[in-house]
């Protein structure tokens, strides 16, 4: 790597989650492949997913503070100076508006990752890869670019490989893949694989879930209960081969919805965060998936109706992976970086600055 790198502010833990990390190293990644190092300031709970910042070639610096906190904010300058880095990725929701210009102020680009659109952004870029809110939704300094919608959609590129392999329907009989997101909040991914064993037609239930996922002995020992149909898959070597096989997911409306779109799975949502609410709605309204509702409101007699209607309907489940393949081409990675080149070429800063003043 022999340009200036870039460096991430984000923490993940079961108290904030893990899909902030996750989107991160995706985007990291992708930074890479135009020859720029990641260096990650995070405070990651299991310390395990230090190991995981690393293997994917990037650096993790263990922060002393939670990511806003005033602590923190010092750290971040330190690490500035220290680092001089091209551009700051920030992506946590407890991060203030005053936090975020101190750090412009010290002339290095500062990058916002953010789904909420609950302060004023005085940041240089914005991103939103979920489907909402909208760009009215944002307050924003004079001389921002806001990135958002399906043509950002953070989607990892093992996952967008598999678009070729799933052109076509997999052979019956029916499989099903659990799939909830980096997170399970409400510990719900065994109940729900629980009442997809109990559906008929149903010949195999594939569980996807993060490694420091809190129930994962508990999902494996219901695994080992009845091996002939379940399957509990955690490392993200495995995730695509199942992907490439099942007939539909249940899902949860956040980012790993998107991925799934992105291949073509028909989908079931069973919302569990307010904050994936409007991509869920967004990706019913597309045709993309089917939403269940609430967590606490979705009954099991309600998932065995949908399970029901959606394997009876074999044009609903084509017009679905037809839709989410449309809507999410799984380029999102690469066009954030390549925005973030653009801001960061000398001429394009000069121009920016000469227009703000």
């Amino acid at each position: 790597m022999s340009r200036s790198p870039v460096l991430f502010r984000v923490d993940a833990s079961p108290r904030v989650g893990w899909e902030n990390l996750s989107r991160c190293l995706v985007l990291a990644a992708a930074l890479q492949r135009r020859r720029r190092p990641a260096f990650f300031l995070s405070q990651l709970e299991p310390g395990s997913l230090g190991l995981t910042v690393k293997r994917g070639g990037n650096e993790w610096i263990d922060a002393d503070a939670p990511a806003g906190a005033p602590e923190d904010l010092e750290e971040m300058v330190r690490e500035v100076r220290r680092l001089r880095p091209a551009a700051v990725v920030i992506d946590s929701p407890n991060v203030k508006e005053d936090y975020l210009a101190e750090l412009r102020r010290m002339g290095v680009l500062v990058a916002s990752i953010d789904s909420v659109a609950g302060v004023r952004f005085p940041s240089r870029l914005i991103i939103n890869p979920l489907l909402a809110p909208d760009c009215e939704s944002y307050e924003f300094t004079r001389g921002t670019q806001v990135l958002l919608g399906a043509r950002y959609a953070i989607v990892r590129p093992e996952i967008r490989r598999q678009r070729p392999i799933r052109s076509q329907e997999p052979v019956q009989p029916f499989r099903a893949l659990v799939a909830l997101g980096d997170d399970d909040p409400h510990n719900q991914a065994g109940d729900l694989a629980k009442q997809l064993l109990n559906c008929p037609r149903i010949g195999r239930v594939d569980v996807a879930v993060r490694p420091w996922h809190p129930d994962l002995a508990g999902l494996q020992a219901l695994a080992e209960s009845c091996p002939e149909r379940l399957e509990i898959v955690s490392e993200p070597a495995e995730v695509p081969s199942r992907l490439s096989r099942c007939h539909f997911a249940i899902t949860a409306g956040n980012a790993w919805s998107l991925e799934l779109a992105c291949v073509g799975v028909p989908q079931l949502m069973v919302v569990q965060s307010e904050t994936h609410w409007p991509t869920a709605q967004r990706l019913e309204e597309e045709g993309a998936a089917t939403c269940l509702g609430w967590h606490a409101n979705v009954s099991p007699a309600t998932v065995r109706q949908a399970v029901q209607d959606l394997l009876s309907d074999p044009l609903e489940r084509q017009s679905m992976a037809r839709c989410g393949r449309k809507l999410i081409d799984g380029r999102g990675p690469d066009r954030l970086v390549t925005a973030l080149e653009v801001l960061l070429h000398p001429s394009r800063y000069i121009q920016a600055e000469a227009a703000a003043a």
